[in-house]
């Protein structure tokens, strides 16, 4: 029988992604999803196939999955701020009960686990690039903290399972990425200039622009936490592409793009809006053997066509 891996979070963006890459790889595919932020169209061209299955579910409750599991990724989370603004108290549920509940299911089924956690555990960094023993910089009270903390707290449930329980673990520092099935309204500087470009609006940079975010293509990421998922490092890594950029930079690159008319027109920073974003990613490149393949550019392109046909819908 071929392996069988339960997804989290599955209809997300980047759920919806390794949904199809373990199809892919041969594994039988059950995603699990209370679509609150992520989306049924996502994966409806999955339904049907006959290793993959849907299960619409809130992981706090009670999580149960009949049969053997080889490996559950847990991908259960809004992601957005704009998401775990208007959700705080959904956000901290998923990242504590949530996380608590799968690695309950990941005990019971003698699973390896992996953990989708964020280069928002490293809050407004002082250092700089991000390398993994950094213990990050976060107002644990402030408005981003239910997300910042939510993620730190699930890292630190995970490592007890792994250090408790003996629990095979596995944990993914995310870095920004984009591509295909982002959702347009969710609130990152991506889509939101892309939106803005494609329908000839104001494209909003927050405070002078200066600060930076480093894009990961969707491909890049995915292919590293399969790489990662296949491994025997226990640790976290971070995942993204060191490629650096100011937003008021890449607000250019977008109106460039597009070929809109766009102006830039600048707002207050939010609070607690990281100044600068970058990943050291010598542990995946040494360890997996991974680096971000996709230019920027050409990701850029990638997603630009599909929010194209998405406007036009």
């Amino acid at each position: 029988m071929s392996k069988r891996v339960l997804i989290t979070g599955g209809a997300g963006f980047l759920g919806s992604h390794l949904c199809e890459r373990f199809l892919k790889e041969g594994y039988r595919v059950i995603c699990m999803d209370n679509l609150s932020t992520g989306r049924s169209e996502n994966i409806e061209h999955l339904i049907g196939n006959e290793n993959f299955q849907f299960i619409k579910y809130d992981v706090t409750e009670y999580v149960h999955v009949s049969g053997d599991l080889d490996l559950i990724l847990h991908f259960a989370s809004p992601a957005s701020p704009i998401d775990y603004l208007e959700m705080p108290i959904q956000t901290l549920k998923v990242g504590s009960l949530g996380t608590h509940k799968v690695l309950g299911l990941a005990k019971a089924k003698n699973a390896r686990f992996l953990l989708a956690s964020t280069s928002e555990v490293y809050g407004d960094p002082l250092i700089h690039p991000q390398h993994e023993e950094y213990w990050g910089n976060v107002n644990p009270i402030g408005a981003r903290g239910v997300y910042d903390e939510a993620k730190r707290f699930a890292e630190a449930m995970t490592m007890a399972y792994h250090r408790f329980h003996g629990v095979e673990t596995r944990i993914v520092r995310i870095f920004n990425t984009y591509g295909p099935r982002m959702r347009l309204d969710d609130g990152r500087a991506l889509p939101t200039f892309m939106w803005q470009a494609l329908k000839g609006k104001d494209i909003t940079v927050f405070g002078d622009g200066s600060q930076t975010r480093s894009f990961c293509y969707v491909d890049d990421l995915i292919e590293g936490i399969y790489r990662l998922s296949q491994s025997d490092y226990v640790e976290p890594v971070n995942i993204g592409n060191a490629s650096e950029i100011s937003i008021l930079d890449f607000a250019k690159e977008v109106i460039e793009l597009t070929g809109s008319k766009s102006k830039i027109i600048f707002k207050d920073l939010p609070e607690d809006d990281p100044k600068i974003r970058q990943p050291d990613t010598t542990k995946a490149k040494e360890i997996l053997g991974w680096n971000a393949q996709v230019d920027r550019k050409d990701g850029l392109k990638k997603t630009l066509d599909y929010f194209k046909n998405l406007s036009n819908q």
